[in-house]
């Protein structure tokens, strides 16, 4: 990191030469721009607010804006400040208004602004050179950590370093970081008095030897903004106009320090899209979007909503999507209206289990390709990392190639090499592993050796990189369970071999490929043909989502993984984990009322049609389902019951409940010692469901029990003893659950 000269910080007012490719005179910037995109271009008096759906071309307006003002010599080049939140999207911006004829605008990123800014007025304001620049604060959490005596691995590290950045650009101090926590009813990753003692220790290391991460440059340059009047005045003469793209990504520290910058102006330009609002955990908030009239009363305020990038079907159904919204953001949400040809409607496909769902996801992609799309213009979007690995494998095998964004493959991040040696070594060992003891057979051999790196039957509480790492090491106990059930009487050295000769396929070179990417990573990019996959419930909205902000935040996540599709859009999910698996997971609640078949939110009756159709993916389990006898009603209201969770509780989701608590809590303390006994899953023992409806109907006999759903011979066989034990108010008989 270099120091910024003068120059570069104040460039000079650009040459003849840098104009020269520019409209001859400034009207001419706007020819091409549709009538609401005109109007943010003419809007250069006063603070603007655009309001900008997905795929309206807002870069487009607001680099015209600018190459306007300066050809109508309002605005001077080097007087004007654009900031957005990644290098990318800033080296896009400065390539378009080059091509405008503004090449003397400045287009950053906060931080890079921030940075020019104190590397040249820290030596006026606090003398010296300015402290080294931290590329990674890890190695220095990890420090402060261990002088806190508090051990933490790798994954831990990285969710403590995310909380300590969670914390600065929410400028929350160490000593107020517990009380900041549980205000925001944040899942934190260890106790956060912990945490709050390793920030602060944290910070005293970089102090002691003189060094500042990203987060100080916003807070430093805050800091001399506040105190020294001089130099805001000094920065103010040189920037009067602002220019904020994807404001609704910004932190209060951000916001702080455009508050700073501004001054008592209000020469302000924001856009954003409250509806993508979806980087929350990292301080982000669409408050500053939402309140921006209330802060400037005299706001123009434009709404770009000419969907240029998406087919009407795919806007119909991002519409749809964000009709059924609720909260503040949503009230303000735009309905977009696609300015495309008709395009094919989105396909729903519902799958037997998983692996079925890659298979015939990669064949799409195959037929997609060789009707000529190119494989570059194809993505396969998930809501976590560890979902590429069957993804991976079934365009492998389909001979497609495909590329990672945002993640390392499956087989190269850092738990599963561990996991691979571990394996390797405990094939090596055979009966000698004193480890492999009472492992019966080979899932639970794998299990047994995955314990030792993190694995445990149930996921850990919350996100981050914690649960990432539990969710590799499921993925391989998953693998190993489906490869024990295709070969029965492998061995764990044949399970070794399968997993190396995976590992060597997906680690093949690859060329422009198909793009797999988590949803978060695919925001500001798109494709002509997007599949979304694994849109179950627990998945999305994912399980640990559980305030209704945090479920909002999982609709609208799924709202930019349907407004990254031009053309194709393909929706899918899998009512089992595995093949032979039972089929008891639902499509996400997100598309009731969306996918044909489906009842709208509080709905009691089919859903409109609204094109496309729900298609049976290979080997799905659905033409074998048991008929019924007629209809289901509520046992409160009478009403016919269409979804397959209500007439598990033989009532409506929103009608009272009359479940006895207690009972319920006793019954999934049960449920959790039987799957720790039988190392499952607890939902393979009894879902949620389930235990909901024994609860509410508290049986007293066999047959009382047999006739809830999702009891069954088997399970009745299985565990009906202890469950009518417990609804009786008796302890269950010690064992293992057989009976």
């Amino acid at each position: 990191m270099t120091a910024a000269t003068h120059s570069t910080l104040f460039p000079q007012a650009p040459g003849p030469s840098q104009f020269l490719a520019a409209p001859p005179d400034a009207d001419a910037v706007l020819d091409g721009l549709d009538p609401e995109q005109r109007e943010v271009a003419t809007a250069l008096h006063g603070p603007v607010c655009v309001l900008a759906g997905a795929g309206t071309g807002k870069t487009r307006a607001i680099t015209h804006r600018i190459a306007y003002g300066v050809r109508a010599g309002i605005l001077q080049p080097s007087s004007v400040l654009a900031v957005t939140f990644t290098n990318r999207a800033a080296g896009e911006m400065r390539g378009r208004l080059r091509q405008l004829g503004a090449g003397g605008v400045q287009a950053r990123t906060f931080h890079s602004a921030a940075l020019r800014q104190l590397q040249y007025f820290w030596p006026k304001a606090v003398g010296g050179e300015l402290p080294r620049l931290l590329e990674r604060k890890v190695q220095l959490v990890a420090e402060a950590a261990a002088r806190c005596r508090v051990r933490l691995d790798r994954n831990e590290l990285r969710d403590v370093t995310g909380e300590i950045e969670w914390a600065k650009v929410t400028q929350t101090v160490p000593a107020d970081y517990p009380s900041a926590v549980a205000k925001a009813d944040r899942e934190a990753p260890r106790d956060p008095a912990e945490i709050g003692q390793i920030y602060s220790l944290y910070e005293q290391l970089k102090r002691d030897r003189a060094t500042i991460d990203f987060e100080d440059v916003l807070l430093l340059t805050v800091g001399i903004l506040q105190d020294r009047h001089d130099i805001a005045d000094q920065i103010r003469r040189q920037y009067q106009h602002f220019v904020v793209d994807e404001y609704q990504d910004v932190s209060p520290l951000q916001q702080r320090l455009l508050d700073l910058w501004l001054g008592d102006r209000d020469s302000l330009c924001v856009v954003g899209d409250a509806s993508q609002t979806i980087y929350s955990f990292t301080g982000a908030t669409p408050d500053h979007l939402l309140n921006f009239r209330t802060r400037h009363p005299n706001a123009t305020v434009v709404k770009l909503v000419r969907d240029y990038r998406s087919t009407p079907q795919v806007v119909h159904l991002a519409n749809g999507l964000l009709a059924q919204a609720r909260g503040r953001a949503a009230e303000h949400r735009l309905e977009l209206v696609s300015q495309r040809d008709p395009g094919p409607d989105p396909v729903y496909t519902e799958y037997a289990d998983e692996p079925s769902e890659a298979e015939g996801t990669a064949r799409r992609i195959r037929d997609l390709i060789a009707a000529g799309v190119p494989a570059g213009e194809i993505a396969v979007l998930y809501r976590i990392n560890a979902q590429s690995e069957v993804y991976e494998q079934a365009l492998a095998d389909a001979g497609v190639p495909y590329q990672l964004r945002g993640a390392e493959r499956f087989f190269e991040r850092a738990e599963v090499r561990e996991a691979g040696v571990a394996l390797r070594g405990a094939a090596r060992a055979g009966g000698n592993d004193s480890l492999l003891d009472d492992a019966e057979d080979l899932p639970s051999q794998v299990r047994a050796v995955l314990s030792t790196k993190g694995w445990t039957t149930e996921p850990p509480a919350g996100s981050g990189a914690v649960r990432d790492r539990w969710e590799s090491l499921a993925a391989l106990v998953r693998l190993a369970e489906d490869f024990a059930r295709a070969r029965p009487g492998a061995t764990l050295s044949d399970l070794v071999t399968e997993l190396d000769e995976r590992a060597a396929a997906q680690h093949a070179p690859t060329v422009q490929g198909v793009t797999l990417a988590s949803l978060h990573s695919a925001k500001g990019l798109e494709w002509d043909a997007v599949f979304l996959v694994g849109l179950t419930e627990g998945m999305m909205p994912i399980t640990y989502a559980k305030t209704d902000e945090q479920i909002e935040e999982e609709r609208r996540l799924l709202y930019v993984g349907v407004t990254r599709a031009r053309l194709h859009l393909s929706l899918s999910w899998a009512l089992a984990r595995s093949p032979g698996g039972r089929a008891s997971r639902r499509p996400t609640r997100f598309l009731a009322g969306l996918r044909p078949g489906s009842a709208a939110p509080g709905a009691r009756t089919a859903a409109r049609g609204g094109g496309g159709g729900v298609e049976r993916g290979g080997g799905t389990a659905g033409g074998a389902r048991r008929g019924r006898r007629g209809p289901v009603r509520c046992r409160v209201c009478g009403a016919t019951l269409t979804d397959a969770g209500d007439i598990k509780l033989m009532r409506c989701e929103d009608c009272p409940s009359d479940m006895d608590e207690g009972l319920y809590e006793r019954l999934r303390e049960w449920r959790s010692e039987q799957a720790r006994r039988l190392a499952q899953p607890p939902y393979c023992v009894f879902t949620d469901k389930t235990l909901m409806a024994i609860a509410e109907a508290v049986p007293g006999t066999d047959g009382e029990l047999a006739r809830i759903s999702g009891v069954g011979v088997r399970k009745l066989e299985r565990f009906g003893a202890d469950v009518l034990a417990i609804c009786a108010g008796q302890e269950p008989d010690e064992g293992d659950g057989e009976h």
